[in-house]
């Protein structure tokens, strides 16, 4: 279906601008002759599981700071990750609603999601709930898209996010915010941090509700259809403490807290289909953990964890059953500088998971990995590879593995390669959900190539990266019972290791800064294919794009960023393409304060993120902030 002027208008701007962001750089690359590396470059944790600057990194690493948090004016966690990650998403409605992400075509359970370092989400689903988290207890989110199961095991084939709760420094400091919107929405939050006597602190709360509107379109002819709004309230709270009892030893704690419910469409079977009822998600997770990092000499640091995590969902009427799953994480790490540019990391990981719900009784499986990596510099010349070895007590031992290199072409220019095998475990429900799991079910496998090339100078960078990923033995539902275990449970079926599939693309990236402006893009192409069928993957849009542009004074600022999201196949329908416009402006009225105002989809575009569901239309938002240190 042809696209109405103005989508047609704001895709066009969107393409245009991030092409031409992207090409910038590049051009003007052929008159720079001299690059200072600023000092301020920025540490990241995930390329390796230890801090090294990110222009250093092999691996594609994108990192989402906590300027671009805070002055994003974006609404909700999955947003900031599409803006600025390029990854796709999938949502049953608008906000609060159950969401998928696509990390380079890679399936929502194909992408490990952590915080602070431990790994989240439902080990039924197979995912984590972006949906319930809270961009306000984030002090950034670190973003690595391909092969990562060579350090972070199970389902890193597209890659892996990990989220940074606040950590305190300096003097106290407290923080806070209120704001409403349309639709009936509200939000708050309240922090506070600091570091004394060798202790540091940060704790925070944050609570957002809205009414919403119906999750399911009407016009679709959907028996889940109910015309009423379908709200949402979220609450979440973090803490973290430390103690540095010496230099170069810190003990840590840090809790996390989630809670949400969220109001959702559905129907009880007839005839006829009733879709009255009030469903509900009702979602409370939990991660618990304390930590020590030392300095053991100049040339060892160790790192030890736990952590407890509970992913707690009673979805669907009043009396809806209940699924819950616990996993209980141990670490111990081990970093060796073997040269000044040169570094082994040596890890141990045990990974305990439960689950109930699913059948009568408690669910359980263990998971023991043994993590060998590498990193070294070689004058121009980068090098990193790892080495992982699970063994599952319910599917069994996998060997993955990654190694690549970069090479400096010039003090502004650098080429990169990385390769690597992955997996993804079977989730609980894969193994044992009545009359769909079973425990023949192999984990998939996956091989991925990519080739990049990453231009920095001055406050302008760039990047390109193509890549290739083969997936064989996906899990999914197969109606042939005679590829099922020869049981009664399985006549019409049940879950098999069929089919393969290609996910191949390109992502470009381009940044400016000049006096009071800053510009960024993404454009990202996606080819994910079925290899038997030829048919496209469901829900993957062939090309996405998104551009971001801001002025800031210092006193006041404003800002738009345009996405823009191609068509789709559903299982149901086409989905057609859509862009969104989002704008902000800010005023520092005094040095601790701030007035703040958005509109999200200021263009008021109808959007389907999913076939039959609705996001919301055009909603302005209005709030004031608080930050005691100032701005």
């Amino acid at each position: 279906m042809q696209a109405s002027p103005p989508r047609a208008t704001l895709r066009a701007v969107a393409r245009a601008c991030a092409t031409a962001l992207v090409a910038l750089p590049a051009l003007s690359v052929l008159a720079t002759s001299a690059f200072a590396q600023s000092s301020l470059d920025p540490v990241i944790i995930i390329g390796t599981r230890e801090a090294q600057p990110l222009s250093k990194s092999v691996a594609d690493v994108v990192l989402i700071d906590a300027d671009t948090l805070r002055n994003s004016g974006a609404g909700s966690v999955a947003d900031v990750l599409r803006r600025y990650a390029g990854v796709q998403l999938a949502s049953n409605g608008g906000p609060g609603q159950q969401t998928g992400y696509f990390l380079r075509g890679a399936n929502t359970s194909s992408t490990v999601v952590m915080i602070d370092g431990v790994r989240v989400g439902s080990a039924t689903l197979g995912q984590a709930s972006f949906e319930s988290m809270s961009l306000a207890t984030i002090e950034r989110i670190e973003v690595l898209r391909g092969p990562a199961s060579g350090l972070y095991g199970a389902d890193a084939v597209g890659g892996v996010v990990q989220i940074v709760t606040k950590k305190g420094q300096g003097a106290l400091n407290v923080t806070g915010g209120l704001a409403v919107g349309e639709y009936g929405s509200r939000q708050g939050d309240v922090g506070v941090s600091g570091a004394q006597a060798g202790f540091d602190y940060a704790a925070s709360i944050s609570r957002e509700t809205s009414d919403g509107v119906s999750a399911v379109r009407g016009d679709r002819g959907s028996p889940s259809f109910n015309p009423d709004d379908d709200g949402y309230h979220r609450t979440v709270a973090t803490a973290r403490l430390g103690f540095t009892p010496a230099e170069g030893h810190r003990i840590g704690v840090s809790a996390t807290q989630n809670r949400l419910n969220a109001q959702y469409d559905a129907y009880e079977f007839g005839p006829p289909a009733d879709a009255s009822g009030d469903y509900r998600n009702r979602l409370k997770t939990r991660e618990v953990a304390v930590d020590y990092r030392g300095t053991l000499s100049p040339i060892w640091t160790t790192t030890l964890q736990a952590a407890h995590g509970t992913d707690d969902a009673v979805t669907g009427l009043a009396d809806a059953g209940r699924f819950k799953t616990t996993r209980d994480q141990y670490t111990w790490q081990n970093a060796l500088r073997i040269a000044p540019d040169q570094q082994v990391v040596l890890a141990y990981e045990r990974l305990e998971e439960k689950a109930d719900g699913v059948t009568d009784g408690t669910l359980k499986r263990t998971n023991n990995a043994y993590i060998a990596g590498y990193s070294g510099l070689f004058g121009p010349a980068a090098l990193e590879a790892n080495l992982r070895r699970d063994d599952n007590s319910l599917y069994g031992n996998s060997t993955t593995g990654s190694i690549g290199g970069s090479y400096a072409l010039s003090s502004t220019l650098k080429v990169r390669a990385l390769a690597g095998k992955t997996f993804r475990a079977p989730t609980f429900n894969d193994t044992d959900f009545p009359f769909y799991g079973h425990h023949d079910i192999r984990p998939e496998k996956g091989r991925s190539a990519e080739l990049g090339l990453n231009w920095r100078s001055g406050a302008s960078s760039a990047s390109a990266t193509v890549y290739r990923n083969k997936v064989k033995d996906l899990i999914v539902y197969t109606p042939d019972a005679t590829l099922c275990p020869p049981i009664d449970d399985f006549a019409y079926g049940c879950a098999a290791n069929v089919g393969k599939a290609t996910l191949k693309g390109a992502t470009l990236t381009g940044a400016h800064r000049m006096g009071n402006w800053n510009v960024a893009a993404n454009v990202d192409f996606l080819d994910a294919k079925n290899d038997e069928t030829g048919a496209r993957l469901i829900r993957r849009a062939a090309h996405q794009e998104s551009v971001s542009v801001d002025y800031d004074t210092g006193v006041w600022s404003a800002g738009a960023s345009v996405t823009d999201i191609g068509k789709r196949l559903d299982t149901a329908g086409n989905l057609g393409g859509y862009a969104l416009l989002d704008l902000r402006a800010t005023w520092r009225f005094l040095p601790q304060w701030r007035l703040e105002a958005k509109v999200l989809n200021a263009a008021d575009r109808d959007v389907e993120p999913v076939y039959s569901y609705q996001g919301l239309g055009r909603q302005a938002w209005i709030g004031v902030r608080y930050d005691m240190k100032g701005f």
